[in-house]
């Protein structure tokens, strides 16, 4: 029972932060920042209050850990395989371009910038992947430092609000087809929001493409959790010489918190959920996403990300503009080569 009494206070407060996220998000005009990011900036407003007390610590790290799990595995909801199939050979095809492009340019910015290993593949992964939530699960499991998972949190942000505001002007001055901006802005863009804002503002044809899409480069978190997985583990085999040449087991190093999200994007495969029960879920997910990702702010200073530098931000912007260009040559040069 001290143990549940030791928690109780942080995730309350955890809990309540996400609450505020939401009442202030569903104030704003438009659902631009999405009550996750929202959550991550109250948290770090109050880190400097939170440091001097210790009775909140254990609850906030149990919520950053187990509920960000939990999140993540609900968020499945959704997606469904037929998703994936109905978003078609194009998106897929599409999608081989940027991801290759996404990491590619993240390591020649690593190399390039000299920047930790760890934020430059957040920030390959947010562009990559599905922004924010790809951040949030894959920092946990490379071992991210809260600094490092709020840093690329920001950086998706700033682009993010950029490109709601040019990409419906862009595609209409560069006269983009609803298919080619649909696709354009699924692969391009990071957060669903983001993609949903930028996608409907140019017509509502692209912006049901354009979700569908996104939510397609959603499923691609599990291989590419997998892979760094494995990186991880092999980075710190190769620290310690003394486990140097073991091989890495798959049992030890495999996620198998996305077992549980696979779980659930079987379930909405189905159709047996009815569609209010999958909303509820969807936002009941963004909620504890919301939670923990209020949590990772609460032990994470303004401070600390300032002193990350303005070396990852620039970084974080090269591969954001690759990807969206290498996006709208690929998607043009597909659509004429399969149509």
């Amino acid at each position: 029972m001290a143990r549940y009494e030791e928690l109780f206070p942080g995730i309350l407060l955890c809990l309540t932060v996400a609450a505020a996220a939401a009442v202030i998000n569903n104030l704003l005009p438009v659902d631009l920042f999405g009550i996750a990011l929202v959550s991550l900036l109250l948290g770090m407003m109050l880190n400097p209050v939170l440091a001097r007390y210790q009775r909140f610590d254990q609850g906030i790290n149990w919520t950053s850990k187990w509920i960000l799990r939990l999140g993540i595995i609900l968020t499945g909801i959704t997606l469904s395989f037929a998703q994936v199939f109905q978003a078609g050979k194009y998106a897929l095809l599409l999608m081989i371009f940027t991801l290759s492009t996404a990491f590619g340019v993240g390591v020649i910015c690593r190399k390039g910038f000299n920047i930790n290993w760890k934020l430059s593949s957040l920030l390959s992964v947010s562009t990559a992947i599905c922004g924010g939530t790809a951040v949030a699960t894959v920092g946990p499991v490379i071992k991210a430092r809260s600094r490092e998972i709020a840093y690329a949190l920001s950086a998706t942000f700033i682009f993010d609000l950029l490109t709601v505001i040019a990409f419906p002007w862009i595609g209409k001055l560069i006269g983009l087809s609803d298919t080619s901006y649909g696709l354009w802005v699924g692969t391009a863009v990071n957060d669903t929001s983001s993609v949903v804002a930028a996608g409907y503002a140019f017509s509502d044809a692209a912006g049901a493409l354009a979700t569908i899409v996104k939510l397609t480069r959603t499923l691609f978190i599990v291989p590419i959790v997998l892979v760094f997985s494995w990186i991880y583990t092999r980075k710190e085999m190769q620290a310690d010489s003394k486990q140097e040449r073991n091989k890495v087991s798959l049992a030890k190093i495999f996620p198998w918190f996305i077992l549980g999200f696979l779980a659930v994007v079987g379930i909405r495969s189905t159709g047996a959920l009815p569609e209010p029960a999958v909303n509820s879920i969807a936002y009941l997910a963004k909620f504890l996403l919301a939670a923990a990702l209020g949590a990772i702010g609460m032990k994470t200073s303004f401070k600390e990300v300032a002193g990350v530098g303005v070396k990852p931000m620039i970084a974080g912007v090269v591969i954001d503009v690759s990807v969206v260009i290498v996006a709208l040559f690929a998607q043009a040069m597909i659509l004429n080569f399969v149509g």
